[in-house]
């Protein structure tokens, strides 16, 4: 008889059903676990074969790209560094042509492009920027829509930047930069009176009221918290890179929760300067009236890229649907407008330093500005517009600083998803480092002429000549001062795009939406400095700086003293 029956009863007991039952799922139980443990060691196992064939597949298709052969199997990490990368891309394209590779590690590659022709079909078909190249807006600030690697991601929110900025605010580029300018020099004055002024110091005042002007509004000058403001955003910049630099986010290091507490700040002041603004600018009322029709629209208020109004100024566009939740969750309140002010700040400053020391060491061109600008009044409508347009020697100066200096030694691309196939035959593996090297390209004889690393903006104005052609003046032919005489109807300005090696502001799909505005709005700041003061260099101050990276961006070092002479001081 069964130990699980009971004596005359032909029946189980309920101890043999439980001890059954028990292992019946003690059986089921493991025979589930192996099946996971299988399904998952199978999945790792694919997951790591298909890196591997990437891998395989990224190795192949690097090698048919010449190069500096790998002192390792770490590549040429060790050899490269911020200060000596642009040297070896040099000395790499010299020795191997107009694409060159750099092995950054055993799974990175960087492909450095030097062709003008080759520069703008790349630059055209990668669309998508590194994951980490933002990586210190996003400590900073958080995540956002208008900054991120992914195109796709970006496009929508980069072309209604593109249209406020190319738009309404374009056409009150000179009544900010007259206020501008009388709202820097009342700080200059202050800091002349204690000792000499520098290039960086005053750039970095003039880029920051120009950008807060063109964001939060006119009142923006007046607002007393704006010099903490600019503080804190350039302590901020002054440390973003290095805490990006960090592969894993520092949680453990005192000093990022303190550069944490500064971001903070930055942005509760942001906070403040649109509720300010908001209140003292009546343009801002827009921002009412647009936000009531998103929400009385449920198409509009579930898509945040919806079209604006263009009459509305490009801070409603940026932050009225964050400050109303009509945005991604993740994105922090206000992100996007610290983001291009960041970004706009620096890049802007650079342009205007390059432009003051360019100016202090070439009083010859700064005279021909000012007869412009003597002209130009003369054929104003209205006294307090400057006709920036048929300035064309402050144009070519502008184009001509921007050429020399831009904003970041490199431009950096990479397509994510797809092998970029170039029409030399050549083919660049998805995910490689693409990179221009943007001093190299614009100080190239071949693409510039042989003073191609001398300041002369005359190589952007042309001559017209009776007929359909255009004759284009070259300081090759002599002194090009003598050629071109920016008074006379026959001086044209040409487009500095159609040389396919400007790129100061980037070319193709992820080229700067700001570039005309720049362009307009710093050169009706200059326009409007110049009619009022000479700049001149302060006597033993430095005459031949070099661009050198400092805080994330090229700027002229050592940074040259430079002096503010008022003009009817003199006549």
């Amino acid at each position: 008889m069964s130990s699980c029956q009971s004596p005359g009863t032909p029946l189980p007991s309920p101890s043999c059903h439980s001890r059954d039952n028990s292992r019946f799922l003690r059986d089921y139980a493991a025979t589930q676990i192996n099946a996971f443990l299988w399904i998952s060691l199978i999945a790792v196992t694919l997951l790591l074969l298909r890196k591997l064939f990437k891998l395989f597949a990224l190795w192949a298709k690097g090698s048919r790209i010449s190069g500096l052969p790998c002192p390792s199997f770490y590549g040429h990490s060790k050899l490269i560094s911020e200060t000596n990368l642009t040297g070896l891309l040099s000395e790499s394209h010299n020795k191997y042509g107009s694409v060159v590779k750099l092995w950054l590690g055993p799974t990175q590659l960087l492909v450095s492009i030097k062709d003008p022709v080759l520069i703008k079909e790349m630059l055209l078909k990668a669309e998508d920027k590194l994951p980490l190249t933002g990586r210190a807006f996003q400590l900073a600030f958080g995540p956002s829509s208008l900054f991120s690697s992914s195109f796709d991601k970006v496009q929508k929110r980069r072309e209604l930047l593109a249209a406020e900025l190319n738009g309404y605010l374009l056409q009150r580029a000179n009544v900010i930069s007259t206020k501008v300018v009388d709202h820097v020099m009342e700080k200059l004055h202050a800091i002349m009176g204690k000792g000499t002024l520098d290039c960086k110091i005053v750039s970095q005042h003039m880029a920051f009221s120009i950008m807060g002007a063109t964001l939060f509004g006119d009142a923006f000058l007046a607002w007393s918290k704006a010099s903490v403001y600019e503080e804190l955003l350039m302590m901020i910049a002054k440390d973003a890179c290095f805490w990006a630099s960090y592969g894993v986010t520092p949680f453990w290091k005192q000093g990022f929760w303190r550069y944490q507490r500064l971001c903070m700040k930055l942005k509760s002041l942001t906070q403040d300067g649109i509720e300010q603004c908001r209140q003292n600018y009546k343009l801002f009322s827009h921002m009412d009236k647009n936000s009531n029709s998103e929400i009385s629209n449920p198409e509009t208020k579930n898509a945040p890229e919806a079209p604006f109004s263009s009459g509305i100024l490009m801070p409603d566009n940026l932050s009225s649907q964050e400050c109303n939740g009509h945005v991604n969750a993740r994105e922090e309140p206000c992100g996007n407008i610290m983001r291009v002010m960041f970004h706009g700040c620096l890049t802007t400053a650079g342009l205007i330093g390059n432009i003051l020391a360019r100016l202090a060491t070439h009083p010859e061109i700064q005279d021909k500005i000012y007869s412009e600008i003597i002209m130009s009044r003369k054929g104003a409508q209205k006294q307090k517009q400057q006709n920036v347009d048929k300035m064309l020697v402050l144009l070519a100066t502008v184009y001509e600083s921007a050429r020399l200096m831009p904003a970041g030694p490199l431009l950096q691309r990479c397509s994510l998803k797809h092998d970029l196939n170039l029409k030399t035959g050549l083919t660049i593996p998805a995910g490689a480092i693409l990179v221009v090297p943007v001093q190299l390209v614009q100080m190239d004889d071949s693409c510039w002429g042989n003073d191609a690393r001398q300041f002369n903006p005359y190589r952007f104005l042309s001559k017209a000549v009776k007929g359909p052609e255009l004759a284009h003046i070259s300081s090759l032919a002599g002194t090009v001062e003598d050629l071109v005489d920016p008074d006379q109807d026959s001086c044209i300005l040409d487009d500095p795009n159609h040389n396919a090696a400007f790129l100061p502001f980037g070319s193709g799909t992820r080229a700067c939406v700001g570039q005309k505005f720049v362009i307009l709005g710093v050169a009706a700041l200059f326009a409007s400095l110049l009619e009022h003061y000479e700049i001149r260099l302060q006597p033993g101050s430095e005459d031949d700086p070099k661009p050198m990276l400092n805080d994330s961006v090229l700027q002229l070092l050592p940074s040259p003293k430079i002096v503010f002479m008022k003009r009817n001081s003199r006549e």
